[in-house]
């Protein structure tokens, strides 16, 4: 594999590694939202979920329009979902693994 693919790779799982950005994702899990409905679903500051929204477009995750001053985002393609997902199911086979162990020793 490429090095140059490896790093677009890196950097869009850097793009996910984030809290807020999860939050964020969850809320447009269902369609696109306007920044305002955004901001108060996941808390924060709006400057900060501005950057988080900006980053998570560059990387290739989002996608914005501009509705005369509102901007809508969304998911660029929902198979992220079936991604977060995996790692949703792979953390709990990991909490059920050292809790087996936990009560073996």
């Amino acid at each position: 594999m490429k090095d140059t693919f490896l790093e677009i790779e890196a950097d869009f799982l850097k793009a996910l590694a984030q809290p807020m950005r999860l939050k964020i994702l969850e809320v447009l899990k269902d369609g696109e939202k306007c920044v305002c409905k955004i901001y108060p679903a996941v808390g924060g500051e709006q400057s900060n979920i501005s950057r988080h929204l900006i980053l998570m477009k560059k990387a290739g995750i989002l996608n914005s329009r501009k509705e005369g001053l509102m901007v809508f985002y969304s998911v660029r393609n929902p198979r992220i979902f079936e991604v977060l997902e995996l790692v949703k199911d792979l953390l709990r086979s990991q909490v059920e693994e050292t809790h087996r162990a936990l009560e073996i020793a």
